[in-house]
């Protein structure tokens, strides 16, 4: 832990987090931050390319923070320039799904309260998954739960899992169970799932506890199946998600893997943390001790 006068902080924020929202508190946080003592750069980039440019030449130039005020594709960002350095993440959740902000318990709806995590510089050092030069924090989808966070994020409405509830009913009448073909640190299985979701942490869909007990610190992930459905038991299943008794449901099951390839016998694009990610067939690893966040 540093003294406030001597933090060197970079600040990155996004106006369309939110649904618009993504500057609201902004200018209030960097203010209490500066007031406190620490030196803060404002990071604006007019888009992702740019944003990823300003957060690696922010690192390359010595802060100790790059703060993200933003929601968890901007998080997501920031990650890909974070990981493997010393410099820490913190959170001003601003975004619509705030799953990060969850996995941490960093304060939603309150810029202030968040501030105050940046500025005690408390760090937890935690694992990432990891495909190739892609890196990603909470939980990365492959299946419906793909499909309907693709459609959830062209949504402008509505705001948080309702948003996820929407997509599912609008993705529901035409999906079909799908055929994995899954490695588990080397074990081959071949199966029918609704979906797999690989899990650093334990929300997904804007607090849905898809990865409930999933460690972000345990250099594993959680492989979460969701085997076949009917489709009205698929409406039942994805309310039990909010609350984690999805975890009794027979459909349910979580294997634990350092590294996990996964092969569907069509066309997919896995997100993870709420943005595209990679197409399938691909191999996504554990990487203990990856990142610095503020808690």
């Amino acid at each position: 832990m540093t003294s406030a006068a001597s933090r060197r902080i970079a600040f990155l924020s996004n106006p369309a987090s939110g649904v618009g929202d993504g500057h609201a508190g902004r200018d209030l946080v960097i203010r209490h931050l500066r007031a406190a003592g620490a030196q803060v750069s404002d990071l604006v980039g007019h888009d992702a390319e740019e944003s990823l440019t300003l957060v690696r030449k922010a690192i390359a130039d010595g802060v100790d923070t790059v703060v993200v005020s933003g929601g968890d594709g901007l998080i997501h960002l920031a990650v890909q320039a974070l990981a493997g350095t010393d410099v820490a993440l913190g959170i001003i959740p601003a975004g619509t799904g705030n799953d990060a902000a969850r996995a941490f318990a960093i304060p939603i709806g309150d810029p202030i309260a968040a501030a105050a995590v940046v500025l005690r510089d408390r760090r937890r050092v935690i694992d990432l998954g990891r495909s190739g030069d892609r890196w990603f924090l909470t939980v990365l989808a492959t299946g419906f739960d793909a499909l309907v966070a693709k459609r959830g994020s062209a949504m402008r409405w509505p705001r948080g899992s309702l948003r996820y509830t929407v997509a599912v009913a609008a993705e529901l009448p035409s999906f079909r169970p799908l055929r994995y073909t899954l490695s588990l640190d080397g074990r081959e299985r071949s199966l029918e799932a609704m979906f797999v979701s690989v899990a650093n942490t334990d929300h997904f869909g804007g607090g849905m506890k898809i990865g409930l007990g999933a460690a972000f610190d345990d250099g594993l992930l959680d492989v979460i199946v969701i085997k076949p459905l009917s489709r009205l038991q698929l409406v039942r299943f994805f309310p039990t998600v909010n609350t984690g008794q999805h975890i009794h449901n027979p459909a349910y099951e979580r294997i634990q893997a350092r590294t996990v390839t996964i092969a569907i016998d069509q066309p997919i694009t896995a997100y993870a943390d709420g943005e595209r990610f990679s197409e399938v067939p691909f191999t996504v690893e554990c990487v203990p001790g990856a990142l610095h966040v503020l808690h």
